[in-house]
């Protein structure tokens, strides 16, 4: 352990290499911040199950601002992961200003982002994956990844994400399951599946033309001693949210009692520890979980939440593990009589100042990156404000991807995806390519303009906001609320469907939008074959190289009625 005199030295070493005065205030600010205090944990049980999702092929230190909204309906009201802020504190008694509340909450984050630094990075990932194995032992480790893990940066997009799959398999992965994976289309996919070194499990994706299933659904493992059957279940709307031309051969859905006889066949199989590793989203999982017997532990992916706790469905517990490689979930298991007997858990946050970088992987990435150093490092402009993208209804970035569309466009309105994923920026940082890719990276980026009726353009407004807000989760199929630009609107979020969505006006004359007049709308990600445009990103670079300084205010176009 370093005394305060060592540290001092360290710090001022490192400050001496980096010339960063900022690098120099965070090392003293994170003092008592230290890996094995990150790491510290009691095992129990035989089995350790090491948990990442989301991750969106963010293979270096990242900002990433939790959301200020994240609303659950019905019966997931009020329910974890549907806390944030002062409510999500509060009920994990977390203090306010703390690594803690840094990692799990958007409060204080362009402060505490000074303070506390960068989150993630796969090298910071893989340090802490072998010092888990290194401790317990690699024979009752399992390395579970999530899905949506090949999509979300320009070396992704570059390679195909050929990137993603030399990470994982460098991690030492042991099974995956997926979601955006499939927007590289069905032959790139099997063309990677076959460069696995692990298995690809999805259990619930069928031919659409014999009813057979396309992928193994589960894979039995031995660790610890334990028999542990780990079922695959990707995310059951892709066709829905991504373009069903790219996998037009497979069929997905959540399928129950699909899911609950590949249960039944692990158990008859031998299975002493049946795990779900599951992209369906959480209030998804939750009900799966109440209505499937036999599963022991949920691993939670698609909705990004972070969630310190576990959370207890009958005899199931859930895990979730954010996004981005943001976090690293732990779960130790006791097994008697062929049942999870107990259990403890932590979720670990990926501080980027603290983890030490693996060197294997950290030589990976950075051989990944070179070919590609002069786009990604390509300075755009600068912020003043925070850019984030996180949360139900609205993210800066996506205010600032609106504006610039329907500037580079020419257009009255403008509508974005409500991805999730994508990091943030603070106040001060310059914007580079990379920030831009990583906001836009997808396989069908083109930029459309088009003439819609304002019937039209509510229509498509209500049905997202169902989506996101029916009831039952089971009809939940996308990410968050479409993000909209100039338009006004309030958002029901309790009402039925057709009624989400009122007081909808034009936001440069506050007019009511018309449902019989024609408005020229532009956006992208359409899920549409044949969409001709330019890409994103070339926009949204071009028009930020304009601007030079960029400020965002907090989104206030959409107002939300409880």
């Amino acid at each position: 352990m370093l005394n305060r005199r060592d540290f001092i030295q360290l710090a001022l070493a490192t400050l001496a290499v980096t010339g960063s005065v900022e690098g120099f205030r965070r090392a003293l600010a994170d003092e008592s911040l230290t890996q094995d205090q990150l790491l510290a944990f009691k095992p129990k049980g035989q089995v350790t199950l090491i948990h990442v999702t989301d991750i969106h092929a963010q293979l270096v230190p990242i900002y990433f601002r939790e959301p200020d909204v994240n609303l659950g309906v019905g019966p997931m009201k009020g329910l974890p992961p549907h806390l944030t802020g002062e409510d999500f504190l509060k009920h994990y008694g977390i203090r306010r200003g703390t690594p803690d509340a840094y990692a799990l909450t958007y409060l204080d984050f362009a402060e505490l982002a000074k303070k506390y630094g960068k989150v993630g990075g796969m090298d910071r990932v893989a340090t802490i994956v072998k010092a888990i194995r290194a401790e317990r032992g690699d024979d009752r480790c399992l390395v579970l990844d999530g899905g949506d893990t090949w999509q979300g940066s320009y070396t992704s997009l570059q390679t195909q994400a050929q990137d993603m799959v030399d990470v994982m398999n460098a991690l030492g992965t042991s099974a995956m399951t997926a979601h955006w994976e499939f927007t590289f289309g069905a032959e790139r996919v099997q063309e990677l599946i076959e460069q696995l070194k692990f298995p690809w499990l999805a259990g619930n994706v069928i031919d659409a033309q014999w009813e057979e299933p396309v992928f193994k659904a589960w894979e039995m493992f031995e660790r610890g001693g334990v028999k542990v059957a780990v079922i695959g279940q990707a995310f059951p709307y892709t066709p829905v949210a991504n373009p069903r031309h790219m996998i037009p051969g497979w069929s997905f859905g959540i399928r129950e009692k699909m899911v609950q006889k590949h249960v039944n066949d692990a158990r008859e199989a031998g299975a002493e520890l049946v795990v779900l590793l599951s992209h369906n989203g959480y209030d998804v999982d939750r009900k799966l979980a109440s209505r499937v017997k036999g599963i022991d532990v949920v691993l939670v992916g698609h909705t990004h939440d972070a969630t310190p706790q576990v959370e207890r469905v009958g005899k199931t517990i859930l895990v979730s593990s954010g996004c981005s490689g943001k976090f690293v979930s732990r779960l130790d298991v006791e097994v008697k009589d062929g049942r999870m007997a107990g259990f403890t858990y932590k979720l670990i946050p990926v501080f980027s100042d603290v983890i030490t970088p693996d060197a294997d992987m950290r030589k990976l990435i950075t051989e990944i990156r070179k070919p590609h150093e002069k786009v990604l490092n390509e300075v755009l402009g600068t912020t003043e404000t925070p850019l984030y993208r996180r949360g139900n209804l609205a993210g800066t970035f996506d205010t600032l991807i609106t504006t610039a569309l329907m500037e580079e466009r020419d257009a009255e309105i403008a509508l974005s995806p409500g991805f999730r994923w994508g990091p943030s920026l603070i106040p001060g940082q310059q914007i580079r390519a990379e920030d831009v890719y990583s906001q836009t990276a997808i396989t069908y980026p083109e930029v459309y303009r088009t003439e819609m009726t304002g019937k039209r353009l509510k229509e498509i407004l209500e049905d997202v906001c169902d989506n996101l807000y029916n009831p039952d989760p089971y009809y939940q199929q996308g990410g968050d609320m479409v993000r909209t630009g100039g338009i006004l609107f309030d958002i029901h979020p309790y009402e039925k469907m057709g009624n989400r969505i009122q007081n909808l006006r034009l936001k440069r004359t506050g007019e009511p939008i018309e449902a019989s007049k024609n408005y020229v709308v532009t956006g992208w990600a359409s899920v549409n074959p044949g969409v001709e445009g330019p890409p994103v990103w070339e926009l949204v670079m071009n028009w930020i190289r304009k601007q030079k300084t960029i400020s965002i205010p907090e989104q206030r176009d959409v107002r939300l009625v409880t």
